[in-house]
This record gives C-alpha cells, structure tokens and sequence, in this order.
C-alpha cells in the first residue's frame, strides 16, 4: 500500500512538473486579468526592449492560445512603423493582428466574415487616430521627413501602447526610452 501511495504522489509531481514547463513559456496572464495589468505588461514588454507591436500582441496572446515566444515572433516584423520604416505604428498592426484573430476569414470565398474584421479594423483604426492624432509611426513621433534616420524615442510614456489596447486610464512613468536608429540600406 506504501508503495501505491508513493506511486501516486510521483506522478502527481511529474504532472505539476509537465504544467510548470508548459507555463514557462506563457505570459503568466490567464483571461480574467485585467485589461489594464495587460496594458502595464505591454508597456513593461517595451520597457524592456520589445517593440511596440511585439509588446502588444504578447500582452495579450495568451488569450488566444499563443506562447511568449510565439507572439513575440509573430508580431516582431511591425515595429517601428512596420520593420522601421516609421509607416503604420507598430501598436496598432499588433492591435489589428489581434483583430484579426477575433474577427477573420477562414475560408477565402467568406466575404462576410472579410467585411466583417475589415469593418472592426477601420473601427479600430479610427478610433486608435481619434486618440493619438495620427496612425502613422512618423506622425505620432513628430518625426519630420529628415529625422526618420534618427534615434526612435518610441512611446516614452506608453501612451501609445494604452492606446493600441484601447485602455481610458494606463500610463507609463514617462521614463526616456532609447532605440537603435533605422537603418537604411542604398539601392544601386
């Protein structure tokens, strides 16, 4: 009997191991958290050096079933305007992937489900400019045509990020936050 006791208490324990491993590699958020503790981790994901689009979209992928790291992959290519070219803020394409992942076609000849998240996105987007004033990367960091080399001074206060979450309270510190400069490449 003893050892039928032992026996359960082992694999009751490799169990607790197996779900530690599964969750080391999610956000620790589960679906009743708070929109507001997922804008602070968007902004804290920032803070930490994510881009505007990856800390967006990981904040909230665990409600979509997605990992850390698949979020993080999935929406890295969006930062900076979209791979830095300072066009559609990065928050907002990971707030429209999101989007996406409410509202889409599964099927390519479903045009009411296409209308349906094109409709939600243009929502989103307007709103997201009635908010921030622009949509544009460039506009939103008062970036002039010459300065969109410079040093990305992102959304120092995560007001963006708030807004990509369409929160009415979070904000950032205010903290300073550096980013590499966009690199440009010459054709020809």
């Amino acid at each position: 009997m003893w050892r039928n006791e032992n026996k359960g208490k082992r694999r009751e324990e490799k169990k607790e191991v197996r779900r530690m491993e599964e969750d080391k590699n999610t956000l620790g958020l589960h679906p009743e958290v708070r929109e507001e503790d997922r804008v602070a981790k968007a902004v804290a994901l920032f803070r930490e050096g994510y881009n505007c689009s990856q800390s967006v979209v990981t904040a909230f992928a665990d409600l979509y079933g997605f990992t850390r790291e698949q979020a993080l992959h999935m929406s890295a290519s969006f930062g900076g305007g979209i791979g830095r070219m300072r066009e559609t803020c990065g928050a907002a394409c990971g707030m429209f992937l999101l989007a996406g992942l409410e509202k889409c076609a599964v099927e390519g000849k479903d045009r009411e489900s296409k209308a349906a998240n094109y409709a939600l996105v243009q929502e989103l987007a307007e709103e997201f400019k009635k908010r921030n004033g622009a949509l544009r990367c460039a506009d939103l960091l008062g970036l002039s045509r010459k300065e969109l080399g410079s040093i990305h001074a992102g959304s120092k206060d995560g007001t963006v990020l708030c807004q990509a979450s369409l929160c009415k309270n979070g904000r950032g510190s205010g903290q300073d936050l550096e980013r590499t400069p966009r690199k440009t490449k010459k054709i020809g």
